[in-house]
């Protein structure tokens, strides 16, 4: 457990959390979903043990498909939340949602495949063709 809670919101405030367990992956996601569920190039996702996160607040979400959740504010819509039904003792959290995202730096690109042709890349993190939770290693790292 770390030592010091984590806290973040929602753009308006309706949506708050408290974290008070250690990140289990820090990544930095360029596949499509996350495009097009925040608008951006790309999504930082900050992991942590479901157990580990209080949310305060009503979290509207979508099932995008079978098993995959996004959760925003009702009020603002700020994506604040992403599960899946294969970890379900995991939540993910929007790392910018956090009062303070440079605790929690992305330690892995992942869906590089799936990227923005014009988009740059990180020099010196590692990066995924696929994902680095949801399946077993695909064995094509850049």
């Amino acid at each position: 457990m770390t030592a010091t809670a984590h806290h973040g919101r929602c753009q308006c405030g309706d949506v708050t959390y408290r974290i008070s367990g250690p990140v289990v992956a820090a990544t930095l996601c360029h596949c499509r979903d996350c495009r097009r569920a925040t608008g951006g190039t790309n999504t930082a996702w900050a992991v942590f043990d479901k157990a580990d996160v209080a949310l305060s607040g009503a979290v509207a979400e979508y099932e995008s498909s079978p098993g995959i959740h996004w959760g925003h504010c009702p009020r603002c819509h700020a994506l604040v939340t992403y599960r899946r039904a294969s970890r379900p003792d995991h939540l993910d959290i929007t790392t910018a949602t956090l009062d303070d995202p440079d605790a929690f730096p992305p330690a892995v690109e992942i869906w590089v495949i799936e990227k923005i042709g014009w988009e740059t890349l990180h020099p010196e993190l590692p990066k995924r063709n696929r994902s680095s939770l949801n399946e077993a290693d695909d064995g094509k790292d850049d």
